[in-house]
């Protein structure tokens, strides 16, 4: 494992957060706090990205470990999220459908064997609390997972106002706290330069999309002063120094051919493990302060990860692996790509060091098809762009795609250069669909079976005629049908 490189300037910038306290002094079960990041890609110092600085994240890093190879195994917020809080994959126990489970009309339900993390950690004693979004896709009590008040939201369902403070005293605690990450509309003192950024192929190289990659550049920013007064916090109240801090993210940026799609892009996620306030519980777990893991590791992993670092036995139904065990190791990583919102697709990409797969399996429809992002201001800009003729290195933007991918990432990182038909890779091809089929029959991937008409109902009621795909047909003239014998 290589060293993170400390410069005096973040060091100098962090002295007076993490003064001592002498307040800490007092010995108690170790706690373990996400910092659990929304819509937010690695573009950090820490990931050899120096646009901006993030002395917080940059200090999360140098007081632990950083992975630099972390892929999440989906690209939209409640897939991903629903597969981290169970330890198993979205498509395994079928929660792999954006924003589903957020009506009484159709109740999703988990696996009965399944129960998600913080049921686990409540059972072992721990005050688990939330504060901020959960966006799972299904219902649930929420006193069955959190401690403390929420409110509902209607676009991800519950919104947490838990805090450690809360908690009986000497108690541990497992909590989750959600930073707005790609969702933050602060101002920065100093904004990004928009001639500063680099521009990936995939985009055209034009004022609009330098501004819009520039304010995720402005966003991060937000985010690791968001990690600050965190930090500040822990100080203040006394459990900075036997927290585990775990800083993630659950899909990329929200630019077009990033969030929702299996390219780098919406999966390679920031991953720290760290604990500043007391180095002996990095030792404990063999973690050397300020080293860099460049294995690849599935974001799925922080949950048998997080009960390993309690001393808690991970169930048997759990996918999920606890990346500090002498054996741990992935061959590939595997993300998917089901409904987002009204719109219907499936996807699948099999990641590994050298190459990236993906099937395309509803090949009749664009890649970019109708979708939630089409009424933006940016959406719009960009299609402008496209049909003016400016030319992109790729063509994930035309009206067909190819049923299957392959990327050599070594050569081409970012993904733009399709070898599915190159015969000198058609054997590397036939392996990595020979993975993914093989995926599929073993965890019997739920994304091979339509979803019920009463599910898409629900989703129909809520989006109405933004639902274009040919699967909703039925549902439209039963809803006519309907609506004509109402009146």
């Amino acid at each position: 494992m290589k060293k993170i490189k400390v410069s005096s300037y973040c060091v100098l910038g962090l002295l007076p957060l993490f003064a001592s306290c002498s307040h800490e002094q007092k010995e108690e079960k170790m706690n373990i706090l996400w910092l659990f990041c929304e819509d937010i890609s690695p573009w950090m110092p820490a990931y050899g990205d120096s646009t901006v600085q993030t002395p917080n994240i940059d200090f999360l890093a140098q007081n632990g470990v950083l992975f630099s190879n972390c892929y999440a195994t989906a690209s939209v917020s409640s897939a991903s999220r629903s597969a981290i809080i169970t330890g198993a994959m979205q498509t395994t126990t079928g929660m792999h459908n954006h924003r589903s489970g957020r009506t009484d009309k159709v109740i999703n339900k988990l696996p009965a064997n399944v129960q998600v993390l913080p049921q686990i950690f409540k059972r072992n004693g721990y005050y688990t609390y939330n504060a901020g979004k959960d966006d799972f896709n299904w219902q649930y009590d929420w006193n069955d997972y959190w401690s403390g008040p929420y409110t509902q939201n209607k676009f991800y369902g519950k919104e947490g106002k838990g805090s450690w403070n809360d908690r009986k005293e000497g108690q541990s605690f497992f909590g989750v706290m959600e930073l707005y990450g790609g969702k933050n509309h602060g101002k920065v003192d100093e904004p990004v330069d928009i001639n500063k950024i680099k521009v990936p192929p995939y985009y055209p190289d034009v004022p609009f999309m330098r501004k819009q990659l520039a304010t995720h550049y402005n966003q991060i920013k937000l985010t690791d002063e968001e990690v600050g007064h965190v930090l500040q916090q822990m100080k203040k109240d006394g459990v900075y120094r036997n927290t585990m801090i775990i800083f993630l993210s659950d899909n990329g940026y929200l630019t077009l051919r990033d969030k929702q799609f299996l390219y780098d892009g919406g999966i390679h996620m920031p991953f720290i493990v760290s604990c500043p306030g007391n180095p002996q519980l990095l030792k404990k777990f063999g973690i050397e302060k300020g080293s860099v893991r460049s294995d690849m590791i599935s974001l799925l992993d922080v949950t048998a990860t997080t009960l390993a670092m309690a001393g808690i036995d991970r169930p048997k139904y759990m996918e999920s692996k606890d990346i500090f065990a002498p054996d741990y190791h992935r061959d590939f990583i595997v993300a998917a790509r089901d409904r987002c919102d009204f719109t219907i697709d499936r996807i699948r990409a099999i990641r590994t060091k050298d190459f990236k797969y993906i099937r395309n399996f509803m090949t009749d429809r664009p890649l970019l098809q109708p979708q939630y992002r089409d009424k933006k201001k940016s959406y719009k800009e960009f299609m402008k762009i496209w049909k003016n003729g400016v030319k992109f290195e790729d063509s994930w933007l035309s009206d067909k795609r190819p049923a299957e991918e392959l990327y050599s990432l070594k050569d081409d990182p970012y993904e733009t250069h399709n070898l599915a038909e190159s015969p000198e890779y058609q054997d590397q091809l036939f392996k990595m669909r020979a993975i993914l089929n093989k995926w599929i029959i073993d965890t019997d991937d739920k994304g091979q079976y339509p979803e019920s008409e009463e599910a898409l109902s629900v989703v129909y009621e809520r989006w109405g005629d933004r639902c274009v795909n040919p699967e909703y047909d039925t549902i439209k003239d039963k809803f006519k049908h309907n609506n004509h014998q109402t009146k």
